[in-house]
């Protein structure tokens, strides 16, 4: 069974990663574009967005298209046989989008078994690095209990330059649901 993504399961995995509509070098020195794309995707970042900021619905198109032919495949084959509710797909999805670990993760193995205690404490195993923590009890709330955090909207950051890494310092909050349900819905 393919699982659909909507725009509220985009929208919640843009609530935990974050736009920058031009490329940057992410803290390992990857060429990075829109929300946490790279050319590894099979979309080519590098060097088509440097010094080329798109639109935020340009932004949003290509995270759908990544989606759909690269992770919501792998979170399909991992619980394949389960129907996953709209909010344990989205936990699922966004926890593969940042691990890209759903199909060793335990927590997936444990809670197809019914081992659903172990399962909810072994989603925060991965927590490498801590400031990851935050996110993973999201996914986890989401998944467990159905409970949403995203607002609708996403923080967007410019690119400093000379030295192309996102400008922490230039965070705005963008409102996103209206292109979103415009591409999902």
């Amino acid at each position: 069974m393919s699982h659909k993504i909507t725009a509220k399961v985009a929208q919640e995995i843009i609530f935990h990663e974050a736009i920058v509509r031009e490329a940057y070098k992410d803290s390992v020195g990857v060429w990075t574009w829109g929300i946490g794309i790279t050319n590894a995707s099979g979309h080519k970042v590098y060097p088509r967005y440097i010094d080329n900021p798109q639109t935020i619905k340009r932004c949003l198109e290509i995270f759908e298209w990544v989606l759909r032919k690269k992770y919501v495949p792998a979170v399909d084959e991992a619980f394949r046989h389960f129907d996953l509710t709209e909010e344990q797909f989205a936990a699922a999805l966004s926890f593969h989008y940042n691990t890209g670990g759903i199909k060793r993760a335990t927590w997936v193995k444990q809670w197809k078994n019914g081992e659903t205690e172990n399962a909810y404490q072994s989603m925060l195993n991965w927590n490498k690095p801590p400031a990851i923590i935050p996110r993973r009890k999201k996914e986890q709330a989401l998944f467990f209990h159905g409970t949403w955090s995203n607002n609708g909207m996403a923080m967007e950051y410019d690119v400093r330059k000379p030295g192309y890494s996102p400008d922490w310092a230039s965070a705005k909050t963008v409102e996103i649901s209206s292109v979103l349900s415009e591409l999902f819905d």
